[in-house]
């Protein structure tokens, strides 16, 4: 496990290679913090690909990717350090290098450490039927636990 923290925006912007893009406000409603994406892809491309960066703190509700064949999501930590969790299991936590394969119909929700900027690529698993189940916030008395 690594000790590595983010000290400052600026060394963020150092290590996040794929770029901040903008301020993710199409989905503003469903994260706790700024978030902001950065599309790789094109959707026509047949795989989505997007740099989704947090604030410290930042994280988004839980949510399911449905699909009844397929899908789910890919998440490539990029750059800072983050959550990721399960309904019913454990926070895992996220650093450059990890590799989270998220199965579809799955609760969970990822996010920022509290202390630190976050970066993953999330890479749209193709599917049958796939939608977005967008659900509660995180609240903070369970996140700041973490």
């Amino acid at each position: 496990m690594s000790n590595f923290k983010t000290i400052s925006k600026e060394e963020f912007d150092k290590q996040n290679v794929f770029g901040l893009g903008q301020e993710n406000v199409a989905y503003a409603e469903y994260f706790i913090g700024k978030s902001y994406l950065n599309p790789l892809t094109d959707a026509k491309s047949g795989v989505f690909m997007a740099n989704v960066t947090f604030e410290p703190s930042c994280r988004n509700n839980w949510h399911i990717h449905r699909a009844t064949k397929g899908g789910g999501q890919i998440l490539i930590c990029t750059a800072g350090e983050g959550w990721y969790q399960e309904e019913g299991k454990d926070a895992v936590s996220l650093v450059p290098g990890t590799v989270i394969t998220i199965p579809a119909n799955v609760k969970h929700w990822h996010g920022a450490k509290k202390d630190s900027w976050f970066s993953h690529i999330a890479v749209e698993v193709a599917g049958e039927n796939t939608s977005n189940e967008w659900l509660e916030p995180v609240i903070d008395e369970e996140y700041f636990k973490l």
